[in-house]
């Protein structure tokens, strides 16, 4: 141990003795400042800080500004009616604004709360608690901010909901600037990322078409955890700057959490990111271990403020991070039926399983759970984005790697990474993010909602590499460039390439965003609104209406009329009602149709066209083969399939006003989308 300590100190005064030999312009090239005067590289932080903090907020208002113009020309929101305006919330973002409506009209925030919580006016025969069964966190905060800022007389609540979630948008848009700034030591990365980021948006957001949807109120708070976890990571960071981007990591997890019930998952593929930076010591490991802890205490906070909310307990995010025994014995006593559905599908979507289960396949057949399409790789590809990608990971996951085994072969590395090492896969935020966006990666090739979490990072990451002065080194080193001076040669290239890329997007794209923005496109769905009219002045109002999910959200929204199912994915009962009420397009007798429906306490059933005259792009993906699967109503004969059923399609049949459907079923209203029955109570078997 002494020969040890004593050869390190002959090293460290050799090091010394070298940089004492060391030419004053050598020292000049390794530390540029060196020489000037504390108050002009004081001044030139403070500048450099400055003016990039401008450009991220900058950033941000602009394409809060860019999504608000965008959807005014989309929907022609400010001249349409109340109605109209709902009718743009489709799925799922219609229950979600029809609670904070609900919210506004409580004669108090505490009533109104307590209404949510204890909602027995939504579904039939249940009471739920509808903050925690659909997450209304940020409904809530979205109605406190309204009443207490006395918005009432100054702005309409639509305006003021989806103001709040495009602000949020604008606030990811500066937390990615910051990362690819915080990465790259320049904030020309930023303006490239955000440049990426809005040319595919396609690809990035779902804004443009789903606005209360919970990851555009959850991923902003991520995209700052982000930020502050990659300046958190860095080695030589300042103490006060350090405790900041810790204090920041914590709200932002904590808050993300609470935004949006499926974000313990993607913490979690944070967390094994994590596991395997402490594991090859390519980070401090006090630092993964604190951020272990704000995983615990925002998990334990947001079990107790989400109503006890077993889901989180059962997390693959705790069972990494609390220890596996802990995990296993929780599992043995609290109830998780919560995440089953999901372990159902992934065992399928692997190929581990197979089954006739009606909700399961329906999940397989959604759009948004395939894999990405070719069409998602050619418009990385047109917009430069993918090949700059794969080049900056190539580059960055070979030089982790070879940290990796250079620790791993007990070689010495230094423990302040200068910019003539060439070592950029040293640094920890980086190592960080290479993990994590090949983690995300995987997991988007396999489904393409992933997408939405997965290309933003990847503007990130390539607007990084293509600034950083460091990844061009890097290459140099391994290419042996000897004819230019490497660092000469790579703050030239850190400056000209993303120039070029930026003046060739504004060029080919710039003119497409303007015409996107001048264009006025038309969005009006006459037979939805004239549904909703109907309903408003004729039905009753006990009346409880069973149709498809979807169009059930809707009408909870724009009429407040009690339904028997909504577009809820994340509780069993919700799953079986829809998957019941889905029956009315099966090949089952009008009885038994009734016998379902009466069970719901439903008095009215509404049949849309589009899905039983449905026509899918997939075979056995429409919702009627599915339930043909279910039902038992397949016959395969060779390899090709017969649906065979001694009853005929329920919304055919029912529509040919014949007996028995008439006994049962009254039409009442209809129009080329929809058929309106009134479910008899008093049934007539007379022909």
């Amino acid at each position: 141990m002494e020969e040890g300590a004593a050869d390190l100190r002959q090293r460290k005064k050799q090091n010394c003795t070298e940089t004492d030999k060391m030419a004053p312009d050598e020292r000049n090239k390794e530390n540029p400042n060196l020489g000037r005067s504390p108050k002009y590289v004081l001044f030139q932080r403070f500048a450099k800080l400055f003016f990039g903090c401008v450009a991220a907020v900058t950033s941000g208002m602009m394409y809060a500004v860019y999504l608000s113009t965008y959807h005014e020309r989309k929907f022609w929101f400010s001249s349409r009616q109340e109605l109209e305006r709902e009718i743009t919330f489709q799925g799922d973002s219609a229950i979600y604004y029809s609670f904070y409506k609900e919210l506004l009209k409580a004669p108090s925030f505490e009533r109104g709360v307590y209404e949510l919580t204890h909602n027995n006016k939504t579904v039939s025969l249940r009471t739920i608690n509808a903050v925690q069964q659909m997450t209304l966190y940020p409904e809530l905060i979205a109605s406190v901010l309204y009443q207490a800022s006395g918005s009432e007389e100054v702005i309409e609540p639509v305006y003021f909901y989806i103001g709040i979630v495009f602000g949020l948008q604008g606030i990811y848009m500066a937390a990615l600037f910051v990362t690819s700034w915080v990465m790259s030591g320049t904030w020309l990365a930023g303006m490239l990322t955000v440049a990426w980021f809005i040319i595919n948006r396609t690809d990035t957001t779902r804004i443009d078409y789903s606005i209360p949807l919970r990851e555009n109120w959850a991923l902003p708070y991520f995209a700052c955890q982000v930020a502050a976890l990659t300046g958190y990571l860095k080695n030589n960071i300042h103490s006060s700057a350090e405790r900041f981007c810790y204090l920041l990591v914590s709200a932002s997890t904590y808050t993300f959490m609470m935004m949006w019930e499926y974000s313990h998952y993607l913490l979690f593929v944070q967390a094994v990111s994590l596991l395997l930076l402490d594991s090859f010591a390519l980070v401090q490991t006090d630092k993964v271990h604190e951020v272990y802890k704000i995983y615990l205490f925002s998990l334990f906070l947001g079990y107790l403020l989400q109503f006890e909310n077993p889901a989180l307990l059962v997390s693959p995010l705790l069972s990494l991070v609390a220890a596996l025994m802990l995990s296993k014995c929780l599992q043995t006593f609290v109830p998780h039926k919560e995440n089953e559905h999901v372990l159902k599908f992934l065992e399928v979507k692997f190929g581990l399983n197979t089954t006739k289960n009606f909700t399961v396949n329906w999940l397989l057949c959604q759009e948004s759970l395939q894999t990405p399409s070719q069409d998602f790789f050619l418009r990385l590809t047109q917009s430069s984005l993918l090949p700059f990608y794969i080049l900056v990971l190539i580059i960055c996951l070979s030089s982790v790697t070879q940290v990796i085994f250079r620790r791993i072969s007990g070689e010495p590395l230094k423990e302040k990474i200068t910019l003539d090492d060439g070592r950029i896969g040293a640094r920890p935020e980086i190592a960080y993010h290479v993990i994590h966006t090949m983690l995300m990666g995987s997991l988007a090739m396999m489904l393409e909602d992933i997408k939405y979490l997965w290309t933003p990072y990847m503007c990130m990451l390539a607007a990084f590499g293509v600034c950083s002065p460091e990844l061009w080194i890097t290459l140099f080193k391994w290419l042996r460039l000897r004819a230019v001076h490497p660092i000469l040669l790579a703050l030239i290239l850190s400056m000209a390439v993303p120039s070029i890329i930026g003046f060739s997007l504004w060029k080919e794209y710039f003119p497409r965003i303007m015409t996107e923005l001048s264009e006025l496109q038309e969005f009006y769905d006459s037979d939805t609104v004239e549904l909703m009219m109907w309903i408003k002045r004729q039905a009753p109002v006990a009346a409880v209406f069973a149709g498809s999910p979807q169009l059930m959200g809707l009408i909870k929204l724009c009429t407040g009329w009690m339904v028997t199912s909504l577009p809820s994915y994340n509780d069993v009962d919700l799953l079986q009602r829809n998957e019941n009420i889905y029956q009315i397009y099966s090949k089952r007798s009008a009885e038994d149709i009734y016998k379902i429906l009466t069970s719901y306490k439903a008095t009215y059933l509404i049949i849309e066209d589009s899905i039983c005259n449905e026509v899918g792009p997939v075979k056995g993906c429409r919702v009627k083969d599915l339930l043909d699967i279910a039902n038992g109503h397949v016959v395969c004969d060779e390899g090709d399939s017969y649906a065979y059923s001694k009853y005929g399609r329920f919304c055919h049949e029912i529509k040919m006003n014949y007996s028995p459907y008439v006994n049962y079923f009254t039409r009442v209203y209809w129009n080329r989308s929809y058929f309106v029955y009134k479910i008899n109570t008093v049934i007539s078997f007379q022909s």
